[in-house]
């Protein structure tokens, strides 16, 4: 049987829920008035304890209690159930799963399931989980704010929702129930804004930037390789006879790993510009093993570079702020825009199809992809002049 005390010369309600003792202060003056109303609260808190329909949080949302027993009653599910918490499987599931991805990628999944996943879902039992705290839990993460203070994209949603879209399609596999993700879509994402530099702007940059670092931009800008690909590029997959680069790895967080895809693994045609960019480079660095590097043959960190190189060198110049990444989308606009043909580009780009290549950079290129109407209009001056003629 509940009491109703007093302290500090406020009321206090005393009662027992699921075997523990809860004492959960109030504001209210302790008056005879304020007893008899807060009596008849306590009557109804313990027929609802009674008849298995008393919800803590209800009647006191702010009780560090309210943790305590939604926790024990996620307990009691599990033991109903016999499937474990959305914590313990995730830990099984990365377990298994972490040898086939590559390690860049793994990163990303262990700091999504410590920094979002777990906290947020670790004491729910996977299988009582269901669609509608999925779409609430996306609702929230568009909401919260990154370490630079911004709300995460839609980008960053997506890509924590897929993974747990992947840990409960194993999940419900396994435990024979259906998945909460099923039927959710991804956010839309804005599309990539693709601003490639003109051929007069790349001579400047070449011109004007520091001369430890002209070799490095004219590979960037006329081979379109990634920056972990240029940063990760070693001696002994330059071969000038042949004229390529052989793509087999990337620098991803200082360390040497294979490409992002396993069609990004390729061979690079190389211009004439970049052969004698390279020679220049064996001169200097051609005692370290990565072909470009600090003074000491350790990997450059691209943070640095485009810092304290990139960036004061386009605001030196005048030019748009924009990432170095804009320097594959040049290599791939130049090489469309002076004919070379889709597919090469493609392969020059790691790209298993040209899709992406029209999708990308059609608005550079309109002859290429016949899309400023001339097609249209030499075929009605055909048609025009072969008419006339027979007419005549």
């Amino acid at each position: 049987m509940g009491s109703i005390n007093s302290r500090g010369g406020r009321l206090q309600l005393d009662f027992r829920y699921q075997g523990i003792r809860c004492r959960e202060q109030t504001r209210i003056a302790d008056t005879p008035a304020n007893r008899k109303k807060l009596k008849t609260t306590l009557n109804r808190i313990e027929a609802e304890i009674t008849l298995g329909r008393f919800d803590y949080a209800v009647y006191f949302p702010k009780s560090p209690k309210v943790a305590q027993f939604e926790m024990i009653e996620k307990r009691k599910a599990q033991a109903r159930t016999g499937h474990p918490t959305f914590e313990v499987f995730t830990q099984t599931w990365f377990n298994e799963f972490e040898m086939t991805w590559r390690d860049s990628y793994r990163t990303t999944v262990r700091s999504t399931l410590d920094s979002h996943l777990v906290p947020e879902f670790g004491i729910s039992v996977i299988s009582g989980l269901d669609r509608e705290s999925m779409l609430s839990y996306r609702a929230r993460l568009t909401k919260k704010r990154g370490r630079t203070g911004a709300t995460l994209s839609a980008e960053r949603v997506n890509h924590i929702m897929s993974i747990l879209r992947r840990i409960f399609e194993e999940a419900s596999l396994r435990y024979n129930f259906p998945s909460p993700m099923e039927g959710i879509k991804s956010l839309p994402v804005p599309r990539t804004h693709v601003e490639p530099f003109d051929l007069d702007e790349v001579q400047t940059i070449l011109e004007t930037v520091r001369p430890d670092f002209k070799n490095y931009y004219t590979v960037r800008f006329f081979t379109g390789l990634r920056t972990g690909e240029i940063d990760g590029l070693t001696w002994q997959n330059v071969d000038l006879t042949r004229r390529q680069l052989l793509i087999r790895q990337s620098l991803v967080n200082g360390k040497l790993g294979p490409t992002k895809t396993d069609g990004s693994t390729r061979e690079v045609q190389l211009s004439e510009p970049v052969i004698a960019a390279l020679r220049d480079q064996q001169c200097v660095k051609c005692k370290h093993d990565l072909v470009f590097c600090n003074s000491v043959g350790e990997a450059l960190s691209h943070n640095n570079v485009t810092k304290r190189v990139w960036y004061p060198l386009l605001n030196h110049l005048g030019l748009k702020k924009r990432r170095p990444y804009q320097t594959r989308h040049t290599a791939a606009s130049l090489w469309l825009a002076s004919g070379e043909q889709p597919e090469f580009v493609a392969r020059q780009l790691g790209h298993t199809t040209t899709e992406m290549l029209f999708r990308r950079y059609s608005r550079y290129i309109p002859n290429i992809t016949r899309k400023d109407g001339s097609a249209f209009e030499q075929l009605l001056k055909t048609q025009l002049n072969t008419t006339e003629k027979a007419d005549q």
